[in-house]
């Protein structure tokens, strides 16, 4: 399917009746699947954009809102739940996970999705330009960019002989993150500490790591489960404002 098309039909789909009766406004109905915990911001900037194209919940507008909270497992029940729901559109974010679960559930409801794993590596678009499916988005390219923030935080703290790379193991661009680290590391002359985590637990423990061993600064991967955890992480961090760990 053309990038025109779909978008044109998209637009047709926002249009359709909830419910048959002639007498009834009609109510779009979409559904949003996250790989992780709702962002309250988010959201909130989510509902207000489609207020602003005229679409509100409870008067002409019917959201499925259904996360998974980290728990990757559960995302091809929830995107078929989504689906039984008869929604004219599929919003994912929270990684690429979410938009794989729902284009392995359905291959005729458009789906937008936020990325930042290569959607045409996984198969979920033909190319960037063209994706030829039922699904386009956007595609952040924040894998190829750890090496550049490793030499930026560097540059920030130059007296830093040793930086600890906080990266999560299970995410999709894991190794592309670290060859990114490592190289950069090696052209900076610079030495890393790569420490993973994919729980809460895990991230209490890699600072705890981070600490005992003298590191100077601290870099956080990209990462949909550190975006849902930043709270706890700026509240570790937040002892070491000073930039001493």
């Amino acid at each position: 399917m053309r990038r025109r098309t779909f978008i044109t039909r998209l637009g047709g789909a926002l249009a359709w009746p909830l419910a048959a009766h002639a007498q009834q406004p009609a109510v779009s109905v979409i559904g949003f699947l996250d790989g992780q915990s709702f962002d309250l911001h988010l959201m909130t900037a989510f509902r207000q954009a489609l207020k602003d194209a005229g679409f509100v919940e409870g008067k002409n507008l019917a959201i499925y809102f259904r996360s998974a909270n980290g728990q990757t497992d559960g995302l091809v029940t929830l995107a078929g739940d989504i689906v039984s729901r008869r929604v004219a559109v599929i919003i994912t974010g929270g990684g690429g996970a979410a938009a794989l679960a729902a284009y392995a559930a359905t291959s005729t409801i458009p789906i937008v999705f936020v990325s930042g794993v290569d959607p045409v590596t996984t198969g979920l678009v033909m190319s960037l330009n063209r994706p030829g499916s039922n699904a386009t988005g956007v595609y952040i390219f924040q894998q190829v960019l750890e090496g550049k923030r490793l030499a930026l935080l560097h540059g920030l703290v130059p007296a830093a002989a040793l930086i600890a790379v906080l990266l999560n193991s299970t995410n999709a661009n894991f190794q592309t993150q670290l060859r990114g680290v490592q190289d950069a590391a090696r052209t900076l002359g610079q030495q890393v500490s790569i420490l993973s985590a994919s729980t809460a637990r895990d991230i209490d423990v890699a600072f705890a790591t981070v600490t005992k061993s003298g590191a100077g600064a601290l870099l956080v991967g990209s990462d949909p489960f550190f975006n849902s955890e930043r709270d706890q992480i700026i509240a570790l961090a937040a002892p070491y404002h000073s930039g001493d760990f």
